[in-house]
């Protein structure tokens, strides 16, 4: 997909904030550190639009950006990260699964995994619950880069026997391995619209 145009729109801290315009979104969750700014900029190919941080659970809001005028991406909070307040993490997990539950805009749900390391009892969750409620989706294992070819394969072969049923694609921010086959997926999820 060509990409004309990228703006950041806003931050939503609860549901009156979000966006009204009845456009598709996609939405990207994962865990806290797994990625999320890192690969919305890659597939944009534009640096600096989505927020990275070194600190990882520092995205507390719902973040809309705006794309070729046409559809948004969708950045949830991270989920996971300990070193938050517990009741700052109980809210931000009432507001992504409010807007998961709810919202009728979302076109396709983009799962983030680390290819690294073996999927967590959380990431499992979130995919139970997506499948569960019937969700498009897709699992992206991220950092695929920082593996060898064989170390991925087996990675990959582990997260497909986790994740059953689900499109899995290896990717890499710093590469663009698995670009094309997540702007796939997000087009033919657009054109369904």
């Amino acid at each position: 997909m060509k990409i004309t145009s990228a703006e950041f729109v806003k931050s939503a801290f609860e549901k009156r904030h979000w966006t009204a315009d009845g456009r598709p979104e996609i939405c990207f969750l994962g865990r806290s550190n797994v990625g999320k700014s890192s690969l919305i900029n890659s597939l944009l190919g534009r640096k600096g639009l989505a927020k990275t941080s070194n600190t990882p659970g520092r995205t507390q809001s719902i973040n809309f950006f705006l794309i070729n005028e046409s559809f948004y991406f969708v950045d949830l909070p991270g989920y996971g990260y300990a070193r938050v307040p517990k009741s700052m993490r109980a809210g931000w997990g009432v507001m992504a699964e409010q807007y998961l539950a709810e919202r009728e805009e979302l076109k396709l749900c983009v799962q983030l995994i680390d290819a690294r390391h073996e999927p967590t009892q959380l990431d499992r969750q979130l995919h139970e619950w997506l499948v569960f409620h019937q969700k498009n989706h897709i699992i992206v294992a991220t950092k695929a880069d920082k593996l060898s070819t064989n170390k991925l394969n087996k990675s990959l072969k582990q997260i497909k026997t986790v994740f059953a049923g689900s499109k899995i694609i290896a990717y890499s921010s710093l590469n663009g391995m698995g670009k094309e086959a997540v702007w796939r997926e997000i087009a033919a999820s657009i054109e369904k619209a």
